[in-house]
């Protein structure tokens, strides 16, 4: 079953790469959605998969690439979305 979730994840998170390795982690697990920089300092992503490949990318979002450092993710429902592929967007 495909489900769709939104995630704030907040911390040191822009300018480490997190969009780019989010992206390379998304394409992984087979997950697709979309993924961008909020003007709070957050980052917004909105991933759409089965449940195990949803668990194990909040499991990556959490700990994020090697130069990042998350304080938090927020996990919330949402409606699923058309996509067929992860893109970073501007």
């Amino acid at each position: 079953m495909t489900i769709a979730r939104r995630y704030t994840v907040t911390g040191d998170v822009q300018g480490v790469g997190f969009r780019w390795a989010a992206q390379g982690e998304a394409e992984r697990l087979g997950v697709v959605g979309r993924v961008r920089n909020r003007t709070d300092g957050a980052v917004e992503v909105v991933a759409q998969g089965d449940r195990t490949a949803l668990d194990a990318f909040a499991a990556w979002l959490e700990r994020g690439p090697r130069q990042a450092r998350v304080a938090d993710v927020d996990v919330e429902p949402v409606d699923p979305i058309e996509a067929d592929s992860f893109e970073i967007q501007r």
